[in-house]
């Protein structure tokens, strides 16, 4: 199959906004709780849609009192909180535009998002915030910016004595004006490729894209009553669009801002569904197996993991035998309803997007009671494009399109997209709109396949595909998914464009490692530099690699490796906010490792 559209489900008025997502939850009996908070106490309060939509309106005011006027752009900067999604729907119901920050964001990249978005007000999350938002403001006059305020100081009260003379007729007239052509939302990408671009997403990319993914059998996970946490960060397009997908079901939305806290807040407050990208679910395997390799039950976790694999493929087949369902049900209560419980006991469904997930880690997770559906967008579509539902799942592809969405692969392999989903374009640069478009279809960058029945599935990137001296193209996607899996490995980078053969570059994962190394009889002080030479180390390195050679030809394997002691992270400017390798960076970071592989007259690792 080469093409594949799915008319929509539910048509929206025309004359609509996301606003009317709330008010439509606030006009129920019932007054669902849209959102949960930690009180002073440690206990998670409850506030109601009535509520929300309430303290929305005063903040609304107050921006519209301290002179944003509609189509206005304001930047949000600050982990994600209950304030977030707060200051979000004010910015709507004042008819103005929002502009994510990255929490992490230098001032460098604040003046950038800031300055061309041409905002005239931002919210700072801290002191800190304030002060990184002012040093920007500063340093390239952005003469714009009026206005900024902190979210965890008074500001909050400040904007909202400041709308006290603004009627509600003003308000509402303010609010009604965006209709679904309007842009709601300006989100910078990430920027793994050049300066970050403005992504243009409308009140009709958010509206339409909701009610449509509501109207599958997605809504048996998100809907009234359901609950989940919400981790990632809401600067994100993954985050955001979940955020709002949430307020449009009805769902419960708890935040937490520090992954650190993940484990007791998943505990407490014990989610129906939640959200991550693949590394989450990595890590989550790679440390169930590893505290149980350090208890001396390793065994068994593989066997209850191979177990849960053979069960999820035998259910997709559509036969168990009875032989795999005993054995399921023992591992059940041995291994599976622990990890479960791990994730406070009621989690039932995950949503997978930010990258490849894996068949294998998408089995597992299923047949241990955790359906993953892994989905497929950009930045560019609102976050999905693709999705797999409870009720048409295939796993190991990133599903079929939404209704309101079509897929199309072009002749070279790159996958183009269509639909409710897509962006107006990008923000000021209409050079960079029409390439972004072929023929009305939208080009992702990415290299995929549809099956026969409409399932995507994602091969790799078009600009991070090799070219060897050869003349062989290599998708590095394909080896550095296989080789991440494991506990031992934190990131790999696949190298070899213009170059004689492929290599890699590996890190360590530095909390699995004492624990690693204490099981393969190695002092577990062994430091990262120390390691990375050891070769014991290397050698279960180089044994993970050839694994994943298995699954190319000789002419794409990996021939050579290099183990840095410096891991790739967000903070060391390796890694994006949802955890993608800036490929460029690390190249040109570690050029020296990488010309000294290519150029080294000893034997190489392979």
């Amino acid at each position: 199959m080469r093409e594949i559209s799915v008319p929509p489900l539910v048509d929206v008025a025309p004359d609509s906004n996301v606003t009317d997502l709330l008010l439509r939850q606030a006009a129920k009996a019932s007054n669902p709780a849209l959102f949960s908070r930690l009180d002073k106490s440690g206990q998670w309060e409850d506030i109601r849609a009535t509520e929300f939509l309430a303290d929305a309106s005063l903040l609304a005011k107050g921006l519209m009192a301290s002179g944003v006027a509609a189509g206005d752009r304001v930047g949000i900067m600050s982990r994600t909180r209950y304030e977030w999604a707060l200051i979000d729907f004010a910015i709507w119901f004042a008819g103005a535009v929002s502009v994510p920050i990255y929490e992490t964001s230098s001032p460098s990249q604040v003046a950038w998002n800031l300055g061309d978005s041409g905002a005239v007000a931002a919210f700072g999350e801290t002191a800190q915030h304030e002060d990184t938002i002012r040093q920007a403001a500063a340093s390239e006059s952005l003469t714009a910016l009026k206005n900024v305020w902190q979210l965890a100081g008074t500001g909050l009260d400040e904007v909202r004595a400041a709308g006290a003379a603004v009627s509600d007729e003003e308000l509402e007239a303010r609010r009604g004006q965006a209709t679904l052509k309007d842009i709601a939302t300006i989100i910078y990408t990430s920027g793994t490729t050049g300066r970050p671009k403005g992504c243009e997403l409308t009140h009709g990319n958010f509206v339409e894209l909701s009610e449509n993914a509501l109207a599958t059998s997605l809504g048996s996970v998100v809907h009234d009553g359901a609950r989940t946490i919400m981790f990632l960060p809401l600067a994100h397009v993954f985050a955001r669009f979940i955020s709002v997908l949430a307020v449009a079901a009805g769902t419960t939305v708890a935040h937490t801002p520090d992954v650190k806290n993940l484990l007791p807040d998943l505990q407490s407050y014990r989610p129906t569904f939640i959200l991550a990208v693949p590394r989450v679910f990595e890590k989550v395997y790679n440390s169930a197996l590893t505290k149980a390799e350090d208890g001396g039950k390793g065994a068994i976790f593989h066997r209850a993991a191979d177990t849960a694999i053979a069960y999820s493929r035998a259910r997709q087949a559509g036969k168990v035998g009875l032989g795999l369902k005993l054995q399921h049900a023992l591992f059940d209560r041995l291994v599976y309803g622990k990890l479960r419980d791990a994730m406070g006991g009621r989690v039932s469904h995950a949503v997978s997007g930010g990258g490849p997930l894996g068949e294998r880690l998408g089995h597992f997770f299923q047949g241990i009671g955790l359906q993953i559906l892994e989905g497929y967008g950009l930045t560019e579509t609102t976050a999905p494009i693709t999705v797999n539902t409870p009720q048409l799942i295939k796993i190991g592809t990133v599903g079929a399109p939404l209704p309101g969405n079509a897929v199309r692969i072009a002749d070279d392999g790159e996958i183009l997209t269509k639909g409710v989903c897509v962006m107006n374009g990008y923000f000021h640069r209409e050079d960079l709109s029409a390439d972004a478009f072929v023929d009305g279809w939208l080009r992702t960058g990415d290299i995929g396949r549809l099956d026969e029945q409409g399932f995507l599935t994602i091969t790799g990137r078009k600009k991070e595909i090799i070219v060897t001296a050869s003349g062989k193209n290599v998708v590095p996607a394909l080896l550095e998914d296989q080789i991440r899996a494991d506990a031992l490995v934190s990131q790999v980078l696949v190298v070899g464009d213009n170059r004689p053969f492929i290599g890699a570059l590996v890190t360590l994962d530095e909390e699995a490692l004492p624990g690693w190394l204490h099981r393969h009889g190695l002092p577990a002080s062994t430091s990262l530099a120390e390691a990375a030479e050891n070769p014991v180390v290397t050698a279960a390195v180089q044994d993970l690699i050839n694994r994943a050679n298995r699954s190319v030809s000789q002419a794409e394997a990996i021939k050579s490796f290099r183990i840095v002691t410096a891991d790739f992270t967000e903070a060391s400017g390796h890694l994006t906010p949802s955890m993608k390798v800036k490929r460029g960076q690390v190249m040109k970071d570690f050029e020296t490792v990488i010309e000294e592989m290519y150029t080294a007259k000893r034997p190489t690792h392979a």
